[in-house]
């Protein structure tokens, strides 16, 4: 007991880590400080694990944000889309339409024209102009034999 009458254990500071009173409770009147660590003035937040304060403005941004008038870091967003040519489109569309045959031969025209223009300009679609073409020949595949079959019909009937 002390002289007033009170306890010594109450008027003890801590001195060890499990003697230090738990959060928002006792000491300063701030709440606990990490081990190690004195009480900061108010308002000045405490610094964990020997990090530097620096003054605002300075260091490090939150979250991950670049600072202003840095380099955008590498891998930062993606690479603009490529074109597609629009011949290569119509090639395509025609090829698929054939329009009584005319629209094969058009698919035909297109396509070649489109896979030169996608070879130097280095635009997309080449798939599509290739579809294009593919399918005018098989439409002008049908057209001879739509054209065979009625020459040979006319024929046998005469």
């Amino acid at each position: 007991m002390s002289q007033d009458g009170g306890h010594d254990d109450l008027e003890r500071q801590p001195t060890e880590p499990f003697d230090q009173p738990s959060y928002g409770q006792g000491g300063s009147g701030q709440g606990a400080t990490a081990y190690g660590q004195g009480a900061q003035p108010y308002g000045q937040p405490s610094q964990p694990y020997g990090q530097v304060a620096l003054p605002y403005g300075h260091g490090v941004q939150p979250y991950g944000q670049q600072p202003y008038g840095s380099p955008a870091p590498y891998g930062y967003g993606y690479p603009p889309p490529q074109r597609t040519n629009g011949m290569a489109i119509a090639s395509m569309v025609l090829g698929i339409l054939w329009i009584y045959w005319i629209g094969s031969i058009l698919a035909l025209v297109f396509g070649s024209v489109a896979k030169r223009q996608i070879r130097e300009r280095g635009e997309s679609g080449g798939g599509m102009a290739t579809a294009g073409i593919v399918l005018g020949w098989v439409g002008i595949g049908f057209l001879l034999v739509f054209l065979v079959l009625i020459v040979s019909a006319r024929t046998s009937f005469s």
